[in-house]
């Protein structure tokens, strides 16, 4: 039998049967004297990076099946700019980097950009406005759209409220063509 060829109500039943089973054995370890930390250790196996390839024409590719994370224009434009800066940038210094997020921008947009186009930049880039925390936002689902939530966490913007944002990613998991 096939995981297609069972509806959800015995899922759910097999579900509660195997969580009821975890938990004994998770029992069984602690009376054996394993701690809390070393159970949670077993749980959380980390899976390796995958590298993130840009693509000559700005595509975003994550490891060697080139898995692509869709993003429309500016959102990536966004992504780029962060990505270029493994340092972070405060979203109250953003005003310093429209005309790097501008040039970015019409390079992801090569048909050109429109007043709606630099607009768009200028409200992006403005941190009284939460055009920033959306596009961050929209960043983030893209790579949960195509991977776990805690490896999503290393390739997307993240940060302090009012501190700096930044990108976690190792640099040297990152390949411009």
């Amino acid at each position: 039998m096939t995981n297609t060829d069972i509806n959800n109500d015995e899922k759910q039943k097999l579900y509660n049967i195997l969580v009821k089973e975890v938990k004994e054995k998770i029992q069984k370890l602690k009376e054996y004297g394993m701690s809390e930390k070393e159970i949670t250790s077993l749980l959380h196996t980390e899976e390796p990076l995958l590298k993130l390839t840009i693509s000559k024409n700005y595509r975003i590719f994550l490891g060697d099946n080139r898995v692509e994370v869709h993003m429309e224009p500016l959102v990536k434009a966004v992504y780029l700019l962060f990505l270029s800066h493994p340092e972070g940038i405060v979203f109250k210094d953003l005003p310093d980097y429209r005309r790097e997020l501008t040039k970015i921008y019409s390079e992801v947009r090569p048909w050109g950009l429109s007043e709606r186009a630099l607009q768009s930049i200028e409200d992006v880039t403005n941190p009284l406005l939460n055009s920033i925390n959306e596009k961050c936002a929209r960043i983030r689902k893209a790579f949960l759209n195509v991977m776990d939530a805690r490896t999503a966490e290393h390739y997307y913007i993240k940060g302090s409220r009012g501190g700096v944002k930044s990108i976690s990613l190792s640099r040297d998991l990152v390949i411009w063509e």
